[in-house]
C-alpha cells in the first residue's frame, strides 16, 4: 500500500479524555465501511481503474471469495499506466503483504495504525480471516463526530436533571457523573466543600466530607456506567449518597481493602484507580454502608455535626 500524506492525527497529549474514552469504547466494526468494492486476481488493471473512477475510491482489495489476496492502490495504477501495462492482471501488481485490522479491535488501535503507517485505508478481517470491510480516515472522523454529538446531548440532558433545593432547614443537591468523564470529575466535591465552608462548618469536617464525596465521585467515573452523588445537609448531620447504574462490585470486601483495584492500564496511566477510594471514604466517615449488585452500587456516608465544630 502507498502511504497517505493526509497528516491524519487524532491522538495527542491534548486530546480530551472523553474522546480517548470514545476511541477505546468503539470497535473497528462500528466504524468500517461494509460496502466492499473488490476485484479478482485475474481482472485487468484497466477494470480496477474504472472501478476506482466510478466509485471515487483510491484502493481496491483483490480477493478470492472472501479471502484477501492483496490490494491495488492508485499509485499501482499510475505505475501501470507509465509502463503501458493496464492489460496486466491485478495479481501481477498488487501488494501482497497487506497490513490489516481485525473488526474486534478498539478504534484507538486503528488510529494508532493510521498515524504509524500513513496509509489512507486498511482492509478489515474477521477473526476467521474473511474480508469484512474497509476502514478509512474519513470513516473514523465521521463516526467520532457523530459519537461526540451524542455524548454532548447526554451531558446537556444530565445538567437539566440536576436537582437543587433547600426546604425546612435541609439543603439537598444532586450531581450527575459519567463514565470516564475525568474533566468534570471532582466538581461535585469542590462545590460541596464550598457550601460547608460558607455555612461556617469547621474546616476538618468540610475536608472529611470533601474527601468522601471526591472518592465516591471518582469511583463512579472510573468503575461505573455513571450515576449520581447526592449531598444532604441538616442541622445535625451531612450525608453523601452515591448511586450508580452498574455493573456492580463483584467482591465488596476486597474493594474495601487498600490497594485493591480493578482499574485498567489506561485509567492507571492517568493517575487514577489506585484502590484507595472506598477505604478512604470509610475511614473519614462517621457512618458508612455499601451494597452492590450488577444493577448498581449504593454507598451511604454520614458525618455528624457536633456542638463544638472541629
Amino acid at each position: 500500500m502507498t502511504p497517505d500524506n493526509s497528516g491524519f492525527r487524532i491522538l495527542g497529549d491534548n486530546t480530551p479524555s472523553f474522546i480517548i474514552e470514545l476511541m477505546y469504547r468503539m470497535k473497528v466494526r462500528d466504524v468500517m465501511s461494509r460496502r466492499l468494492i473488490t476485484a479478482g486476481k485475474q481482472d485487468p488493471l484497466e477494470h480496477l481503474q474504472n472501478l476506482m473512477r466510478q466509485n471515487q475510491i483510491t484502493g481496491i482489495p483483490v480477493v478470492d471469495g472472501k479471502r484477501l489476496l492483496g490490494i491495488i492502490s492508485m499509485d499501482d495504477i499510475i505505475h501501470a499506466l507509465e509502463e503501458n501495462c493496464m492489460h496486466c492482471p491485478a495479481e501481477s501488481r498488487m501488494t501482497r503483504n497487506v497490513i490489516v485490522l481485525e473488526d474486534d479491535m478498539p478504534l484507538s488501535f486503528a488510529i494508532s495504525y493510521m498515524e504509524k503507517y500513513h496509509f489512507g485505508r486498511f482492509p478489515v478481517l474477521t477473526k476467521t480471516g474473511e474480508l469484512a470491510g474497509i476502514l478509512t480516515s474519513r470513516d473514523i472522523i465521521v463516526h467520532l463526530l457523530l459519537a461526540m454529538n451524542k455524548e454532548l446531548e447526554a451531558m446537556e440532558k444530565n445538567l437539566v436533571t440536576r436537582e437543587n433545593y433547600e426546604e425546612g432547614g435541609t439543603l439537598f443537591r444532586e450531581y450527575t457523573t459519567r463514565k470516564f468523564d475525568f474533566e468534570n470529575a471532582g466538581k461535585a466535591s469542590t462545590e460541596i466543600k464550598k457550601v460547608l465552608t460558607d455555612r461556617g462548618l469547621g474546616p476538618k469536617l468540610a475536608r472529611r466530607v470533601a474527601v468522601a464525596s471526591y472518592e465516591l465521585e471518582m469511583n463512579q467515573v472510573v468503575h461505573s456506567l455513571g450515576g449520581t452523588i447526592s449531598f444532604t445537609l441538616t442541622k445535625d448531620w451531612v450525608e453523601i449518597l452515591a448511586r450508580d447504574q452498574g455493573p456492580g462490585i463483584e467482591d465488596v470486601e476486597a474493594a474495601l481493602t487498600e490497594g485493591w483495584s480493578t482499574a485498567n492500564e489506561w485509567v492507571r496511566s492517568l493517575g487514577f484507580g489506585a484502590g484507595m477510594g472506598l477505604p478512604n471514604t470509610k475511614r473519614v466517615s462517621d457512618e458508612f454502608s455499601i451494597s452492590s449488585s450488577p444493577n448498581g452500587t449504593r454507598v451511604q456516608t454520614r458525618f455528624f455535626i457536633k456542638q463544638t465544630q472541629e
